[in-house]
């Protein structure tokens, strides 16, 4: 389980081959900023880009630490399979932790595609377009997680090649989390509220609150 608050970005230092077919995933070296993993050890999670990962190897004097990532999940997010690509890091939350952002599972539910980033004032303006059947999951002033980065939507636009929305980052979140080296036509991992998840499985489904006995 994690928030959303980035507490680090990172660098694919290494990728390595799990096997010699496109069914084999990778394994790959991250590089950490100095310190980061000193509360670390094997087998804890840790989202790249949004995506919950395990580590399975630490080199503190190096700072570096492996993770293996299966063929599916390099099929289904963006990002994870380019030496030298910066990487937002998220340690798994901890029971006493703030819950500064919102409850994020590091299940990647969709790829987006950026569409604007351009600085508007003092603040840049993200415009990324979800898949169609992502939408139905936005909502204004609701929450959405952009390559691991707990967001709030400010505006929604529906057509038939998607749900485009747009958000808001101070420079305080374009500095400390690898979202400033997005463009146009960049790809984004992208999953959605819990809350919507469940609420959209509720009405699908004809859910209906049960009644109090009287």
């Amino acid at each position: 389980m994690f928030t959303g608050i980035i507490t680090g970005v990172g660098r694919i230092a290494a990728l390595h081959d799990l096997g010699s077919s496109l069914d084999h995933g990778k394994r790959l070296t991250i590089e950490a900023p100095p310190g980061y993993l000193d509360d670390v050890g094997l087998g804890d999670s840790i989202a790249l880009n949004g995506a919950c990962m395990t580590v399975t190897s630490l080199d503190l004097p190096q700072q570096h630490f492996t993770i293996d990532i299966s063929a599916e999940s390099l099929a289904r997010t963006s990002g994870l399979a380019q030496t030298g690509a910066r990487l937002n890091l998220e340690k798994a939350l901890r029971a006493h932790d703030r819950l500064g952002g919102h409850i994020v599972s590091g299940h990647v539910d969709g790829i987006g595609r950026v569409t604007r980033f351009a600085q508007v004032g003092e603040s840049w303006e993200l415009r990324v377009m979800a898949p169609p059947e992502l939408g139905k999951y936005l909502a204004y002033k609701g929450s959405i997680t952009v390559n691991g980065v707990s967001l709030t939507v400010n505006q929604i636009h529906d057509s038939s090649s998607g749900c485009e929305f747009s958000i808001n980052l101070i420079p305080h979140t374009v500095d400390n989390t690898a979202l400033g080296q997005l463009a146009a036509n960049s790809v984004v991992n992208l999953e959605i509220d819990t809350v919507a998840r469940y609420v959209e499985r509720m009405l699908s489904a004809g859910l209906q609150p049960a009644k109090e006995t009287p």
